[in-house]
């Protein structure tokens, strides 16, 4: 099992989605590019200039570790990046489990993104202002969960911990994305886990995922907020396995 974090994550959020899947499972786990305690002397602002930067580094992982019939758990962008990836080497991957995906967040007529284009527009220009007083703002609404501040708190600590210019470089790429026209290529079967109330990936969002990738299974999680990776980890990994029974 191959685990992949969200924008201004780390492979920290996965801390307690791992151990359910240990005894019986391979699990590899790993800080993408300008994240966590990755080395920040790779990062090349060409490369990462899209999403499938960041899926050709999925995929050298799995060449370098030769790694077959991976059960791909991609959260938030990082979904999009595991169908770019097993659209790329289907022989490689064995199933897809999508986290609160989202191909695209701004609207467009016949279809929800959840944000409008002034939305993005003025999130990525209060990035850019000032990264470190979005991130204290936007996490606590990313995570929800209002009653338990330290989800708010975790997650902040992991935004700020994010050079500032590589975050907003990786926040264009991921908000003003548009990976829908790839859902309909996926050939591996593919789990999309839709948290009940989303501010980032709404229920309109999961559905059209569903809806477009052939034969793929969508399961709406007792689970708010956009990371029940952290939010309620139980009830994921319990989905996660069900699907992969």
């Amino acid at each position: 099992m191959l685990f992949a974090h969200g924008f201004g994550c780390s492979q920290e959020m996965w801390r307690t989605v791992t151990p359910h899947f240990e005894d019986d499972h391979r699990v590899i786990l790993f800080d993408a590019v300008g994240a966590g305690r990755s080395d920040l002397t790779a990062y090349d602002a060409g490369k990462y200039d899209s999403l499938d930067g960041y899926a050709d580094d999925v995929l050298g992982i799995v060449e370098a570790l030769d790694l077959h019939d991976v059960v791909f758990v991609g959260h938030s962008v990082s979904a999009m990046v595991g169908v770019l990836a097993a659209n790329r080497a289907p022989e490689r991957f064995a199933a897809l489990i999508l986290v609160g995906p989202s191909p695209r967040y701004i609207d467009e007529p016949g279809y929800t993104g959840g944000f409008s284009q002034t939305d993005i527009d003025g999130l990525l220009d209060a990035l850019d202002a000032n990264y470190l007083g979005w991130s204290s703002t936007m996490a606590p609404v990313i995570v929800g969960n209002a009653d338990r501040p330290e989800l708010g708190e975790e997650l902040t600590s992991s935004f700020c911990s994010t050079d500032p210019a590589i975050a907003s470089q990786f926040a264009r790429v991921t908000f003003l994305s548009d990976n829908r026209r790839d859902l309909a290529a996926v050939t591996t079967p593919t789990l999309v886990l839709q948290c009940s109330e989303d501010p980032i990936a709404p229920l309109p969002v999961g559905h059209y995922v569903h809806e477009h990738i052939p034969g793929s299974l969508l399961v709406v999680l007792r689970a708010t907020g956009h990371c029940p990776n952290m939010s309620d980890p139980d009830e994921l990994a319990r989905e996660i396995r069900s699907f992969l029974a």
